[in-house]
């Protein structure tokens, strides 16, 4: 693994805990309204951009007016996140909703549904001859 991307990983772990100190303790946007959970953070290598994945608690009314607070406050945290990780450029931030939850659930509930098929078709199915025989 490269230098760079080791840097990389640290930068990102560090935004991660910047932005999730600064959205538990000091965020006053009336948008966001729903818990925001920061989920992951992914940076470029030149550290020049960071994606920062959240999760929120709430209807989808939340999840937007959430998104779009934390939209117009990304320009705000790029100065804390310099000075906080001590970067000579702060990176732009831009926020995205986190899928893996939803993805998850779907990938459940579709494996629940195949399971249950199956066990309907083994119920309905005749016994075969190798079981008649024990």
């Amino acid at each position: 693994m490269s230098p760079d991307h080791r840097r990389a990983e640290r930068v990102a772990e560090g935004i991660r805990e910047v932005v999730a100190r600064f959205l538990t303790e000091g965020v006053k946007d009336p948008r966001i309204v729903g818990l925001v959970t920061v989920t992951g953070v992914d940076v470029t290598r030149d550290l020049r951009h960071a994606r920062i994945y959240v999760t929120v608690l709430g209807d989808d009314a939340a999840h937007t007016s959430t998104l779009e607070g934390l939209a117009s406050l990304a320009a705000h945290l790029r100065p804390l996140v310099a000075r906080s990780l001590r970067l000579r450029l702060a990176p732009e931030i831009e926020f995205r909703q986190d899928e893996t939850a939803a993805h998850a659930t779907r990938i459940e509930s579709l494996l629940a549904r195949l399971r249950d098929e199956r066990e309907e078709r083994a119920e309905a199915s005749p016994p075969s001859d190798e079981d008649a025989g024990d």
